[in-house]
């Protein structure tokens, strides 16, 4: 696996650390009392290169690979992880896209989405039934001629009301179960698309998540995305890339969160000495940088696999379980050594402590991870 990182992995970097800190942090805190959405952050990530890092150059994007993508997912959340997850998704939709569309939906799409022109993606899979088992999905496509009407119901989108580009799965064929799935394009904003509620969140206030009612949205033949029926498998492809992605944002969160507490560690004294060097808080933090190493080595390995073109399924599923695990034990340590402060809006760990909880839920549950870890671990002894 490739440790050392290239000069331009270390240049996409450099790149998010600066735009987080001289942008995103300043505005972090109020973002996430206030509920605003990063319209601008957004268009000027684009601008950098950072809505499409691993999307081939000839669509616009940086072309600068998975491991490079991992790398600016965990700068932008280690300051705000709410711009962080509208990056992860417009990323994922702007790569699933340019990997499996035709060359007429990649240049009406693409484009649009990797530059900040379409503001941001949505990745419109889950429903108030369906989360874990898409194959449950009761969004259906009717056919007609030239093209499908879309009605059904979608839960937990991600910028939802805001994507100008959404992915939408529906049932082509209730009888053929997950084989039955097919995905469309839909642009934000058609007839029939409406916004059913916006939830109101434990944490990443700052990222919408929304129920979307599809009410006779027209889609043609040209919007069909990867072909009739092949929706489960894109749905599982760009899930299987996307858990790199939260894993990563799981990882800035906690490393965000540990540095704040060094900080406090280090100026705070209690029996007059500071407070790491008592050693039940040394150990603390011992224990939560060794968890912080071990879940990025986890996933950069996974990264490192999909950018050579290696099966890396089992590896994503792995590193995203462990990751975001460790990533709430790290927040949860973190607002312990602030004591009674870190349970206020004063510092940083409180919003952390909220932000991580989500990320063993989305994109897959750990539960669902484990299951896909034991079922490839089963696979492989039977034979």
């Amino acid at each position: 696996m490739q440790l050392e990182l290239t000069e331009e992995q270390r240049l996409i970097q450099r790149t998010a650390r600066e735009f987080a800190e001289r942008r995103l942090a300043p505005h972090a805190a109020a973002r996430d009392r206030d509920g605003q959405f990063p319209v601008e952050e957004l268009r000027e990530l684009g601008q950098l290169g950072l809505l499409g890092v691993n999307v081939p150059d000839e669509y616009g994007g940086a072309e600068a690979g998975v491991i490079a993508y991992a790398l600016a997912m965990q700068e932008l959340a280690r300051v705000d992880a709410s711009v962080a997850v509208a990056v992860s998704v417009t990323n994922m939709v702007a790569e699933l896209i340019a990997a499996v569309g035709t060359p007429a939906q990649r240049t009406a799409h693409v484009r649009r989405l990797v530059s900040g022109e379409a503001l941001c993606g949505a990745f419109a899979l889950s429903e108030p039934q369906a989360g874990s088992d898409p194959s449950a999905m009761r969004t259906l496509a009717e056919r007609v001629d030239g093209g499908y009407v879309l009605r059904g119901t979608k839960q937990w989108i991600t910028s939802g009301d805001r994507a100008g580009v959404l992915v939408v799965w529906a049932m082509t064929d209730v009888s053929a179960g997950h084989k039955g799935i097919t995905a469309f394009l839909v642009k934000g904003g058609a007839p029939g698309l409406t916004v059913g509620r916006l939830e109101e969140k434990m944490g990443l206030h700052g990222s919408s998540t929304a129920q979307l009612v599809l009410d006779g949205v027209a889609v043609t033949d040209d919007d069909v995305l990867g072909g009739v029926g092949g929706g489960f498998r894109l749905a599982m492809m760009a899930l299987d890339g996307g858990r790199i992605g939260i894993a990563s944002q799981a990882l800035g969160i906690a490393r965000g969160a540990l540095e704040a507490a060094c900080r406090y560690a280090s100026e705070r004294e209690q029996f007059g000495v500071t407070l790491w060097k008592h050693q039940a808080i040394g150990n603390m933090l011992a224990d939560a940088a060794t968890w912080l190493d071990a879940g990025y080595l986890l996933t950069m390995r996974a990264a490192a696999l999909k950018q050579s073109g290696q099966p890396f399924s089992d590896q994503a599923a792995m590193a995203k379980l462990y990751a975001t695990e460790k990533a709430g034990a790290i927040c949860d340590i973190a607002l312990q050594v602030h004591g009674g402060y870190g349970y206020t809006t004063d510092f940083p760990v409180e919003r952390a402590y909220r932000d991580v909880r989500v990320t063993r839920i989305y994109e897959g549950t750990s539960e669902i991870q484990r299951l896909v870890i034991a079922r490839s671990l089963l696979g492989r002894a039977s034979k």
